[in-house]
């Protein structure tokens, strides 16, 4: 489509996270008050209460028995979903090759071992035939990420872990709200883990995570193990860790919880305008939503020739973007050792060079999009 001239914009932020404080802050800071003069700090009534909201904005009537566990960060979510289904030392846990380094290495941790395989080219993500073949007599869980803010193909995968007796675990960082034809994301596998990261579409105003599961019995591990291995005090029946969830994070995630359809749908609207401004775009790979789920938009990711030069001519321009993830997990430094070669993941390995995330968020404005725009054809040109 032809552009109408932009207007000025000086700065364009890749996430407007200010914004998201300032439309809270009348609601969160009187009760930052209350716990500072209470010392009030960490689990009680806020975390309690928002355990059961999140649990019920996920779980919803088709997984009534939903428990969310509020924990730390969402790699200690991981870890703690990780020992809840038995994983452990030696066991092979299935992760894609392009996603942040928590989802491997929170299995690393614990002295098991991730197995990568690649994804789909359109969507980018888990491709469940290269699960399938990767399944072996040490193979504990799959690990579908929902990459960017849609749904992996639990559809799919589901099948393939049970077939094989397998843990379906939900690494569900990036996709708060989202669905997909298996349910809801942080719903459908035997347990899930979450970040609350504040770039998360549900942030917290620092580090948080969750762990959410249908299954009592693996919620009673995790808020165990999340507590040094006790549900009472001084009564430790495992080895566990500190991975508990602040009250002071709580009451700022209940704040945004209740904002997080609204922002979602906003975040929705930014990304069908990007594709109005942007779809007769030449040398630009638009993202696509797989058929059936609802995306929640975390990232708007391109796929661009030249990328590190078109980023850094957005740079210039005063447009804030991103890269994830600029390197596949099998060649990082820290999973060298495993041996991997150039070529065994090669769609991770091409999207690798030509992905770039643009500015997405629920207070991007529709002059800030016409600048991104602008800018991004002007870059491809």
């Amino acid at each position: 489509m032809t552009l109408a001239p932009a207007p000025a914009v000086v700065d364009v932020p890749f996430l407007d996270l200010p914004a998201q404080s300032a439309e809270i802050a009348d609601e969160v800071l009187p009760q930052w008050r209350e716990l500072l003069l209470d010392a009030a700090f960490v689990g009680g009534a806020p975390v309690a209460v928002f355990e059961r909201e999140y649990a019920a904005y996920i779980g919803g009537a088709a997984a009534p028995g939903l428990q969310a566990i509020g924990v730390s960060n969402g790699t200690d979510a991981l870890e703690l979903a990780y020992r809840a289904v038995g994983v452990g030392q030696g066991d092979e846990v299935i992760v894609p090759a392009n996603s942040f380094i928590a989802t491997a290495a929170a299995a690393s941790r614990i002295g098991a071992v991730p197995v990568f395989v690649d994804v789909d080219d359109t969507h980018l993500l888990m491709d469940p035939d290269a699960v399938e073949a990767a399944i072996t007599p040490r193979t504990r869980a799959i690990v579908p990420v929902h990459l960017f803010g849609q749904m992996a193909p639990l559809e799919h995968l589901a099948p393939i872990a049970e077939r094989h007796g397998l843990a379906l675990v939900e690494d569900a960082a990036q996709a708060q709200g989202a669905t997909g034809p298996a349910g809801h994301a942080g719903a459908v596998g035997d347990i899930a883990a979450t970040s609350f990261y504040p770039g998360k579409n549900l942030g917290a105003a620092g580090d948080a995570g969750a762990v959410t599961t249908s299954d009592a019995a693996l919620a009673e591990t995790v808020r165990s193990l999340q507590a040094h291995g006790s549900t009472t005090r001084y009564v430790h029946d495992r080895i566990g860790v500190n991975a508990r969830l602040d009250a002071v994070q709580a009451v700022v995630l209940r704040a945004k919880l209740r904002r997080l359809d609204a922002w979602n749908t906003m975040r929705r609207a930014a990304a069908s305008t990007y594709a109005e401004l942007l779809g007769d775009a030449e040398g630009l790979r638009l993202p696509a939503t797989r058929p059936g789920n609802l995306d929640v938009w975390h990232l708007y990711v391109v796929r661009v020739a030249e990328r590190d030069r078109v980023a850094a001519a957005l740079g210039r321009a005063g447009i804030g973007v991103g890269v994830h993830y600029p390197t596949p997990l099998p060649f990082t430094g820290a999973y060298a050792p495993l041996g991997h070669r150039r070529g065994e993941f090669p769609v991770a390995e091409a999207a690798a060079e030509r992905i770039l995330s643009l500015p997405m968020g629920p207070h991007l404005t529709a002059a800030q999009q016409v600048a991104v725009a602008e800018a991004l054809r002007s870059a491809v040109a």
